[in-house]
């Protein structure tokens, strides 16, 4: 249950962030993005191997990527908050259409992380190498079509997300997320041919890290 607390908190720290800075609570596609994502965070703890869960919670080793965790705070926090002072004061609204295609597109994103991690039980919230759990090559899944469909689909669910939170100048710090995760790809790529039995001949098998024929 500590996912689903931890889950619940977040969803009420970027509610808390957005609300507050827009001045107001009748925000639809907020509150539909919200659900999302604890309902992803729900249905992990009720499905995923419990290994998992606690690898996620609390890794079992070090984090070797120390850059992404406290700078994808500050983009984050960055975009949550333009986006509700967007909503307060107008400077570049996204029209509801387009809201309602980033919140299907949130959600599907949603779906295909949600899938990535259930194929792989090894889907840590850390980029380290798990010899203390027995880590092999997920190559089931997702995975069959590019090595990091986790990343793939995070980097998705946040132009999505920001489309339904309804501000064009929100994405510009979520697009320095997404530069992050793109220097994660490589960074743990290059960590796992080198490290994981096995990884190198799945990069042979699997060429693409995020997009298949581009990335």
């Amino acid at each position: 249950m500590a996912v689903v607390v931890r889950a619940v908190a977040f969803a009420a720290i970027v509610g808390g962030i957005v609300f507050a800075a827009a001045g107001r609570l009748d925000l639809p596609f907020v509150w539909g993005l919200l659900a999302v994502l604890v309902g992803f965070y729900v249905v992990i703890t009720f499905t995923a191997d419990p290994g998992l869960l606690r690898e996620r919670v609390e890794p079992g080793g070090a984090n070797r990527d120390r850059l992404t965790r406290p700078l994808a705070a500050l983009f984050l926090g960055s975009h949550w908050l333009l986006a509700g002072l967007d909503v307060r004061f107008g400077w570049s609204p996204v029209p509801w259409e387009l809201q309602a295609v980033g919140l299907a597109g949130y959600a599907a994103a949603v779906s295909v992380n949600l899938w990535a991690v259930r194929a792989n039980r090894f889907y840590s919230s850390a980029v380290r190498v798990q010899t203390d759990r027995g880590q092999h090559v997920a190559d089931g899944g997702p995975y069959r079509a590019v090595r990091h469909p986790g990343y793939t689909a995070t980097i998705c669910a946040t132009v999505a997300g920001g489309l339904a939170l309804g501000s064009w100048v929100a994405l510009l710090p979520a697009l320095g997320f997404v530069a992050l995760f793109v220097r994660r790809t490589v960074f743990e790529d290059r960590m796992l041919v080198a490290e994981l039995p096995g990884y190198a001949d799945y990069a042979r098998r699997v060429r693409w890290r995020r997009v298949p024929g581009v990335f």
